[in-house]
């Protein structure tokens, strides 16, 4: 082919500017196809003459690093072999025993069975040391025991009743001042 000279103007396609390299070496193929052919198929007879030929189907790569060929013979005994089998078994049922370990037997006792269901218990209710009248008496709670404590309540006058109505927070001081202090409980 000859070359072309270096002024040649870009007609022929949409490639980058000053760039024709290869449009000037298939110029000469160019005349043979119309542009749409072209840009569909590409330029036939630049990699190869022969339009018919088929494409290899095996890589470079492939056909120069093969895979090596055993020899045909066993290489190692059928009992080195077994054993081999069964030293990795043995590690494979070891390690996952290890990683799998088996569920604890789980205990169904409930907390009523586990204190009170015991052998040799046995329930005896206590004997009440006071006569207790459950209409009259005051009940024993948690405010009742802590009355003392409790902040912003009226002055309690007897501790068997401390909740009871009192008017000692409106009574004037003057007045309050001739009282007799808390009797203790009897």
């Amino acid at each position: 082919m000859t070359e072309q000279p270096t002024t040649v103007i870009n007609t022929t396609g949409k490639c980058m500017l000053h760039n024709w390299a290869e449009e000037r070496a298939v110029a000469a193929l160019d005349n043979q196809e119309t542009m749409m052919e072209i840009q569909k198929h590409g330029h036939r007879g630049i990699l190869t003459m022969d339009q018919e030929s088929k494409m290899e189907a095996v890589t470079t790569l492939r056909a120069t690093y093969t895979p090596p060929k055993s020899p045909g013979v066993r290489l190692r005994g059928i009992r080195g072999e077994l054993l081999e089998k069964h030293i990795a078994q043995m590690i494979r049922e070891k390690i996952q025993a290890d990683m799998n370990p088996p569920t604890p037997k789980t205990n169904f006792c409930s907390t009523t069975q586990k204190d009170f269901c015991v052998d040799g218990f046995v329930s005896v209710t206590p004997k009440s040391t006071q006569v207790h009248d459950y209409k009259n008496d005051q009940a024993v709670t948690f405010w009742s025991e802590n009355c003392q404590r409790v902040q912003g309540v009226t002055t309690i006058k007897t501790l068997k009743a401390p909740f009871k109505k009192s008017a000692l927070f409106s009574t004037p001081i003057s007045e309050r001042l001739d009282e007799i202090e808390l009797l203790s409980d009897d």
